[in-house]
C-alpha cells in the first residue's frame, strides 16, 4: 500500500530578504587525550567529543508521525492526558511542519495524512485530537501498529518522509503490551527516528524499546505518572525541532606503522571497519543543537627509539543538511614520544565518560539479574555502581549528581520483584536506551535526571508543565523560541562557520609547515 495524499509544503510570502544560511561548521570535534606518550608500545585512549551547532533560524521542516494507542484501558484520564500532549505539539509545530495522526486499538488508522500546519490546519489537527475517543471493544492493546495495513509501513515513511532534505521522526506511545499482529519489535524502520513511550504500569517495555532500538537514533521513555505525558513528548519534540545535521558520520583512521585502532566505543551506533585502512566509521544519524556525542578510540602505539612528534590518529566527519552533503578536512592528531615521560594521569573529561559507561554497564547487569528474579544481587549490583561514584574526584559536575540520582531512583524500584515488574523494568530499559544514545530519555523524576538533555529541553520542560496546568495559556512558538535563543547569543549562528573556516585555515597552515620540515 502507499499514500500518495500527503501535502507540499506552501510558504507564505514575507516581506523583506530572506537570510542567507551559513551552513558550514554546524558539528565541531574536538579530541581530548594525554599528548606525551613513552618509548615502549603504549595503549592511548583518545575521546572524540562531537557537538552539533547552536539555535539557527534555518532549520529544515519537519515531517512527524504521531501513533497514539485508543485502546479501551486509555480511557479516562490517561486519554484526556494523551490529547493535552499532544495539542502542545500540535500548538509547537509552525507552518514548514507536517503532521499526520495515526491511531490503533485492534487495528491502525491513518487520521490524516502529513498535512502542513497552517493556521486552518492547526485547528482542524486540535479538533481531530479533542474528538478521539477510547475503543471499548479493545480493552488489550495489539502493539503490531508498524505491521498493520500499511498505515505507517517504514517503506511508505522512507518514501514520503526521507525527501527533499526534511527532518523526519516517530512518536509512538502506548499503555499495554502486544498480544496479537505479529512481531512488532522485529519491523524494519530504517533511517526513520522511532521515539516510542511507554504509558503507565502495564505497557511492555521490552517490545517498545526493541522498536525504539531498530532505528539507528530512536529512544526508549517510560512515562508512568501520567502527568508527565506532556512534558515527555516536549522533550522529544525539542530534539525533532532542533536537528542541526542528518546522517552525520565519523572516520578515525590510524597511520601505518605509527598506531592501531583496538577498538572504538560509541554505544550501539552502528559501526564499519575498513580492513585495508584499518578505519573506522560511526553512523549516528541525526544530531540536535548543542547536543553531544563522545568516542572512546583506543591505539596501541608501537615501541620507538627516538623522541619525535608523531601522526597517530587521522578524524575526519561528514552530514547532511537540507538535503546537500557535507564533509571536514582531516583533522590529525599528534603525540610526542619521549623517554623523559613521566606518568600522567587520565584526563578528567576522559575519567568522566569511563564512570558513565561503567554505570550504565551495571544498570543493564542489575536489570538482567533483576530480570532473572535475583533482586538481591541486582541490589548489590547498584549499590557498587553508586559506591564507584563516591570515587569520582569532580563533585561539582552536575553529570555526578544526575547518574547518583538515576541509582537511587532504580534502588527504590527494586525494593521487591512486583514492583520492579511494573516500574523497576520500564525505568531500567529506557535508561540503558538513552546511555545507548547518548540522548535523553524521560524516566522517573524528570526533574532532577537530566541526562544528555539540550537547552532546547530544557525550555520545554517549561513550557509543558506550564501547559499542562493551563492549556488554553498561549504556548510561545518554535519561531519565538529560536529568536529568543538567537537575542541571547547573537553570534550563535555564525560561530560555527567562523570556527570552521579559522580551523581549515590553521590545518592548512599545519600541512605546510609539515613538507617544510620534511624538506629540511
Amino acid at each position: 500500500m502507499t499514500f500518495n495524499d500527503d501535502e507540499q509544503i506552501v510558504i507564505p510570502e514575507v516581506s523583506g530578504s530572506k537570510p542567507v544560511a551559513i551552513i558550514p561548521g554546524r558539528v565541531q570535534v574536538v579530541s581530548i587525550n594525554n599528548n606525551m606518550v613513552p618509548f615502549e608500545e603504549t595503549k592511548l585512549r583518545v575521546m572524540l567529543e562531537i557537538t552539533g551547532g547552536d539555535s539557527s533560524n534555518d532549520r529544515p521542516g519537519l515531517d512527524l508521525v504521531a501513533i497514539l494507542d485508543v485502546s479501551g484501558s486509555m480511557a479516562g484520564e490517561k486519554l484526556a492526558k494523551a490529547k493535552t500532549a499532544m495539542l502542545f505539539v500540535i500548538k509547537k509545530l509552525s507552518f514548514i511542519d507536517r503532521l499526520s495522526i495515526v491511531t490503533f486499538s485492534g487495528d491502525a488508522k491513518r487520521l490524516s495524512p502529513l498535512s502542513q500546519l497552517t493556521e486552518n490546519s492547526q485547528k482542524d489537527f486540535e479538533n481531530l485530537i479533542n474528538g478521539l475517543k477510547a475503543d471499548e471493544k479493545y480493552f488489550q492493546k495489539h502493539v503490531r501498529i508498524l505491521c498493520v495495513n500499511g498505515a505507517c509501513s517504514p517503506v511508505i515513511l522512507r518514501t514520503h518522509l526521507l525527501s527533499g532534505g526534511r527532518s523526519v521522526g516517530i512518536m509512538l506511545m502506548s499503555d499495554g503490551e502486544q498480544n496479537a499482529g505479529g512481531d512488532a519489535a522485529q519491523v524494519p524502520v530504517g533511517n526513520v527516528p522511532v521515539h516510542t513511550f511507554g504509558f503507565g504500569i502495564n505497557h511492555e517495555p521490552r517490545v517498545l524499546k526493541a522498536i525504539a532500538d531498530n532505528s539507528i537514533e530512536g529512544t526508549f521513555s517510560e512515562v508512568q505518572n501520567v502527568d508527565q505525558l506532556s512534558v515527555s513528548f516536549s522533550q522529544c519534540l525539542a530534539g525533532l525541532l532542533t536537528r542541526v545535521v542528518e546522517d552525520l558520520k565519523l572516520t578515525v583512521k590510524p597511520f601505518k606503522g605509527e598506531s592501531t585502532i583496538e577498538q572504538v566505543i560509541a554505544g550501539t551506533y552502528p559501526k564499519s571497519k575498513n580492513d585495508a585502512t584499518g578505519s573506522v566509521t560511526v553512523m549516528f544519524g541525526g544530531l540536535y543543537a548543542i547536543e553531544v556525542r563522545k568516542v572512546l578510540v583506543d591505539l596501541l602505539l608501537p615501541s620507538v627509539t627516538q623522541e619525535r612528534g608523531v601522526d597517530v590518529l587521522e578524524i575526519t566527519y561528514s552530514y547532511s543538511f537540507q538535503g546537500t552533503p557535507f564533509g571536514s578536512i582531516p583533522g590529525i592528531l599528534t603525540v610526542r614520544r619521549t623517554g623523559k615521560f613521566t606518568d600522567q594521569q587520565e584526563r578528567p573529561e576522559v575519567i568522566a565518560e569511563e564512570t558513565r559507561l561503567r554505570i550504565a554497564s551495571m544498570i543493564r547487569e542489575a536489570r538482567v539479574l533483576a530480570d532473572s528474579k535475583n533482586l538481591d544481587k541486582a541490589r548489590d549490583k547498584l549499590i557498587e555502581a553508586q559506591n564507584l561514584l563516591e570515587d569520582v574526584d569532580d563533585e561539582s559536575n552536575p553529570f555526578v549528581e544526575m547518574l547518583r540520582s538515576e541509582i537511587q531512583q532504580l534502588l527504590k524500584l527494586m525494593k521487591s520483584q512486583e514492583i520492579y515488574e511494573k516500574k523497576g523494568r520500564p525505568f531500567a530499559l529506557s535508561s540503558e536506551t538513552s546511555h545507548e544514545r547518548q540522548r535523553f530519555a524521560a524516566r522517573g523524576d524528570v526533574e532532577s535526571l537530566r541526562l544528555f538533555a539540550t537547552p532546547r529541553m530544557d525550555k520545554y520542560l517549561q513550557q509543558a508543565q506550564s501547559f499542562d496546568e493551563d492549556p488554553s495559556k498561549p504556548l510561545p512558538s518554535v519561531d519565538e523560541d529560536v529568536k529568543e535563543e538567537i537575542a541571547a547569543n547573537p553570534l550563535a549562528p555564525i560561530a560555527g562557520a567562523l570556527s570552521f573556516y579559522i580551523k581549515t585555515a590553521i590545518q592548512a597552515l599545519q600541512a605546510i609547515e609539515k613538507i617544510l620540515n620534511r624538506g629540511l
